[in-house]
């Protein structure tokens, strides 16, 4: 979610170096991977693997189990979140950086077990997992290196965008999200005026270009340094005070992952700006490889629109805006010839020397407005009218009209037997079918209903 600027002081502010605690040193040699040879990757936060167990697209670690809890955890699934059943495992150390300061966590694996979430809990980082793992037990830890990289540009490219909108126009950070597809950054300011976001840009890639270092720095509480960067540390804060430097550009007090130089970050293309909330202004952007994956999936999208619009990229507008107006004219037209249809089916069952007491219909392209024409038109005194629209098996709409006591009596079950929602008042129950798959049931019920009433049965 989205973090506070101010706030990232009241969470991951700290390195961990002890017992159960996490490293975020963007420097190799500041950690002791025990999986092969030290990183040679110069834009590794952890460095990658050159161990024969571990992936390129991974880093690794051994370290052993401090304690394994059950445990239940929210995860999103399909829109929705589900509880999940699992277990917290607490490690001696651990290369995944648990979610806070406005970064998600790291993916990986403990023993091949997929952590699906790591947290902070005071100065612990904690892993969940579906299965079990015993306490003190030697494990390897696999850190899934491309969503780590990713996390790591963005939040590199988000400190260098803050301190250039803040030199350039005075537009001070209150809070960032980095996003799955692109991330924001909150100004605080109610508008951005025409040109800067394209001179940000420029400056922001210029110094990407310019082979920046960013370096880390891990200061004592008491070191005077600490007050020039410090807005606060907060009450469970341990250990060294670690320092982000991006060099004559900017420092800051940050716990996340970031590349080791501005060039790793590739390029910065920022996508727009957002009114945002209390007066503040939204900025949108994408670091890294999201821009690669960015541009390929427009171009993807502009070979589609070609084929479909036979128009080239320039004219896509304009064909989409004459095809929404050709369409608002033929559902205009669909409409008026839908209600004439209504009426003329009315009329035609009325015309019938021989007419029944019951009607029915399915209409696919009907709507609540039609079958109402029709039950008006028809008129519900005598009566019994059973209208639906929508896909024959799928979901619809239906209308039920005739003498109010019949419509009272058997409303809801027809309800019930569309799997739908409705109410009913005044000789007319209506309202939304989940399946219309057994409507021939529900006609069924209310025919032979009819059937017994014309014969004197009811």
């Amino acid at each position: 979610g989205r973090q506070s600027i101010a706030g990232q002081t009241d969470r991951h502010r700290q390195s961990f170096t002890h017992r159960g605690k996490f490293s975020t040193s963007n420097r190799p040699d500041c950690m002791s991977l025990d999986c092969g040879r030290k990183p040679e990757n110069p834009h590794a936060d952890t460095g990658k693997a050159s161990d024969s167990n571990c992936s390129v697209s991974s880093t690794c670690f051994v370290t052993s189990v401090v304690s394994c809890s059950a445990a239940e955890l929210k995860l999103e699934s399909n829109g929705k979140k589900e509880k999940v059943k699992g277990f917290n495992v607490i490690l001696k150390d651990t290369i995944l950086f648990p979610e806070g300061g406005g970064q998600p966590d790291d993916h990986g694996t403990i023993e091949n077990i997929p952590v699906l979430r790591v947290t902070r809990q005071g100065p612990e980082a904690v892993h969940f997992v579906r299965s079990p793992l015993e306490e003190s037990q030697e494990v390897q830890l696999k850190l899934d290196w491309e969503r780590r990289f990713d996390h790591m540009q963005q939040h590199s490219g988000q400190h260098l965008i803050t301190a250039l909108a803040d030199a350039m126009f005075g537009y001070k950070t209150t809070s960032w999200e980095l996003g799955r597809q692109r991330s924001s950054i909150e100004l605080d300011t109610v508008t951005v005026k025409a040109g800067e976001m394209e001179a940000l840009e420029a400056a922001v890639n210029e110094n990407i270009r310019a082979h920046v270092a960013i370096n880390v720095q891990l200061l004592s509480l008491d070191d005077p340094a600490v007050e020039k960067v410090s807005r606060g540390l907060p009450d469970d804060h341990a250990g060294p005070i670690r320092i982000i430097d991006i060099e004559g550009i900017d420092v800051n007090m940050c716990c996340g992952t970031h590349v080791s130089n501005l060039s790793h970050l590739q390029v910065i293309k920022i996508l727009g700006t957002e009114k945002g909330k209390k007066n503040k202004t939204n900025l949108i952007f994408i670091a890294g490889n999201r821009v690669l994956k960015y541009a390929e999936k427009s171009y993807s999208t502009e070979k589609s629109l070609t084929a479909l619009l036979k128009t080239g990229p320039d004219e896509h507008a304009d064909a989409v805006d004459k095809l929404q107006k050709t369409v608002k004219r033929l559902q205009k037209s669909n409409l008026t010839l839908l209600r004439d249809m209504a009426v003329l089916i009315a009329q035609n069952f009325k015309n019938q020397p021989d007419k029944d007491d019951f009607f029915s219909l399915h209409n696919k392209d009907g709507d609540n407005e039609f079958m109402n024409i029709i039950a008006n038109e028809i008129g519900c005194q005598d009566t019994v009218i059973f209208l639906t629209v929508g896909e024959e098996k799928g979901p619809g709409l239906f209308l039920l009209a005739g003498p109010e006591n019949v419509v009272t009596e058997l409303g809801t079950c027809v309800m019930e037997l569309l799997q739908g929602k409705g109410a009913g008042k005044n000789g007319r129950f209506q309202g939304k079918a989940n399946s219309l798959a057994q409507r021939a049931e529900a006609e069924a019920l209310l025919r032979e209903h009819s059937r017994r009433r014309s014969a004197g049965e009811e």
